[in-house]
C-alpha cells in the first residue's frame, strides 16, 4: 500500500461501499502519520465501527473488535498512546478526530489517550471542537456513514451486525 506524502488520501472499505478521506497533515502531522503507518502495517483491517451514536458519531479502529467477545470491543488500542493536536478545525460533518481509548483497562478517557481508535462526526458537532484531535474528513461516501449509523444497536451502541473495514491508500 502507497500513501502519498504530499497530498495523502485513504479509503476505508466497508460492505456499504467506500469512505473516501483526506489527511490534514499540516493540522494533526503525528495523528496523521499514526493512522497511515497503521493502515499500512494492515492493523485496520477487519476491525469494526463498534460504536455508533446516531445524530453524533460513528467509531473504529479497535483491533479487539475483531474478537467476538463484544465487551472488550473499544477497549483496545496498538500499544502506546499519542498526546493530542488539537486544532482548529470543526467537527463538521463527515470530521474524523481520534478517539480517547481507556488506559490499563480503566474506563476514564484521558485527554492524552489517543491511539487507533478514530470517530467520524455524523452532524455538526461543535461541542468537540478543540479538544480532539481532527486529522481527516470524508471527500466522497457520506451516505456510508449515514447507513451505518441507521444500524440496529446493543446497549453499548455496537452494531448487532459487524461492519468491517479495509484501509488503504491512494494509489
Amino acid at each position: 500500500m502507497q500513501f502519498q506524502k504530499k497530498d495523502p488520501r485513504a479509503t476505508i472499505i466497508t460492505k456499504f461501499g467506500e469512505i473516501k478521506i483526506k489527511f490534514y497533515p499540516d493540522d494533526a502531522p503525528r495523528h496523521v502519520e499514526n493512522f497511515i503507518n497503521l493502515a499500512k502495517l494492515g492493523f485496520y483491517d477487519d476491525t469494526t465501527f463498534h460504536r455508533v451514536v446516531p445524530g453524533f458519531i460513528i467509531q473504529g479502529g479497535d483491533p479487539l473488535s475483531k474478537t467476538p467477545d463484544r465487551m472488550l470491543h473499544g477497549t483496545g488500542g496498538p500499544g502506546f498512546f499519542l498526546s493530542p493536536e488539537p486544532n482548529d478545525r470543526p467537527h463538521k460533518r463527515g470530521a474524523i478526530s481520534m478517539a480517547k481509548m481507556p488506559r490499563d483497562g480503566n474506563t476514564t478517557r484521558d485527554f492524552n489517550d489517543n491511539g487507533s481508535q478514530f470517530f467520524i462526526s455524523l452532524q455538526d458537532n461543535s461541542g468537540l471542537d478543540r479538544s480532539y484531535s481532527i486529522f481527516g474528513e470524508i471527500i466522497r461516501g457520506i451516505e456510508i456513514i449515514d447507513m451505518i449509523a441507521k444500524l440496529p444497536r446493543d446497549e453499548r451502541d455496537n452494531p448487532l451486525e459487524a461492519i468491517r473495514m479495509q484501509v488503504t491508500g491512494k494509489e
